[in-house]
Order: C-alpha cells, then structure tokens, then sequence
C-alpha cells in the first residue's frame, strides 16, 4: 500500500512537529516517530480501526493527542488529517469530497 498525504494534512503533522520542537526535541522526534508508526500499522491493517465521519477512519497516537485521519482507496491511504484531538472537531470533513 502507498500513502500520500492531503496537503493540509501534511501541513499539520508539520507545524506539531515545529511545534514540539521548540519546545524539546526530543519531543519533536517522538511525535515524528509515533507519525510514522501510523502510517505502518494503518498500511499494515487499513481496516483495523472504526469507521468514522465521511467515510474515514481514525488511528489514535499513544503519546500524542493526535489522530490520523485516513481513508483507503484500493491499494492507496490516503491521510486526510493530523487532527488535534482537543481542537475543533472535525474541522477536516470538507476534505473528503
């Protein structure tokens, strides 16, 4: 399976990263590589987590309150947002259409 990223998405798992990086780098690369962990376990089993808005489905970060929000088409996942668990819920849906 291949993964891209909407623009928007990538636009968020970036600034976080910025983010935490000011304030401790080694957060910043904790959050890069729980990023990346998502991205194999979701490649690995797409189905594996609930159906959620517009046909997406959300993997939670462990350390972080993040979730990456996906969707699958055939072989690609697409990642639709990097979603701040405590900000505006669901602010992503206009991207799924």
């Amino acid at each position: 399976m291949r993964i891209t990223y909407h623009q928007a998405a990538e636009a968020e798992a970036e600034a976080a990263a910025q983010w935490y990086a000011q304030r401790d780098l080694s957060a910043a690369e904790g959050f890069i590589a729980e990023l990346r962990n998502g991205e194999k376990a979701i490649t690995e089993a797409p189905e594996r987590w609930a159906p959620s808005a517009r046909g997406t489905r959300r993997y939670l970060m462990d350390r972080y309150p993040f979730a990456i929000v996906y969707r699958r088409d055939g072989e690609l996942i697409q990642i639709i947002a990097v979603a701040h668990l405590r900000r505006r819920p669901r602010y992503w849906t206009n991207r799924t259409t």
